[in-house]
């Protein structure tokens, strides 16, 4: 399976753990950076991940950084992505079974290795459910459609001040 990882330098020393971890079992690792622990921003890495999932051309992503929540939240920026911050393997298994994230968000901060790779092994061979929950995700769908169809106007007139 090809997986897309990309880090901040807070994540990553996390992210040559998954990489090795990833490699070791088989899988494809595409990695959009950062290449060290020098202080950088993660958007544009997180949303070169969340854009090579969105597009196929890799099966999952995964961002990383001091919490993962940025990096979640960048990544969610891109249009289709589903990126989920998981701390441990129910979160994970729930990310997958119920909103069919293809991109997982860990903090390197956060995590000790051994728990990091038992949520990435969680996320990665679990499955989405469906039923209600591919309802949900169209509704998801349709609101990520709605926001993304021009709209104009300031941040104070959206109402963001």
């Amino acid at each position: 399976m090809r997986i897309a990882l990309g880090s901040d330098h807070a994540g990553y020393e996390l992210k040559t753990v998954v990489a090795k971890h990833l490699v070791e079992q088989g899988h494809e690792v595409v990695d959009f950076g950062s290449d060290s622990d020098e202080s950088v921003d993660y958007p544009a890495f997180c949303a070169a991940v969340a854009r090579s999932t969105v597009s196929g051309d890799a099966v999952f992503g995964i961002v990383l950084g001091g919490s993962g929540q940025g990096e979640q939240i960048a990544a969610n920026k891109v249009r289709g992505a589903r990126a989920a911050l998981c701390s441990n393997e129910f979160m994970a298994r729930l990310a997958r079974e119920h909103n069919d994230a293809n991109v997982l968000s860990l903090g390197g901060r956060v995590l000790g290795d051994e728990l990091a790779l038992a949520v990435v092994d969680t996320f990665l061979t679990t499955g989405f459910e469906g039923g209600r929950h591919a309802r949900r995700l169209g509704q998801i769908a349709d609101i990520e459609r709605e926001e993304c169809s021009g709209i104009d106007g300031s941040a104070e007139e959206r109402g963001l001040k």
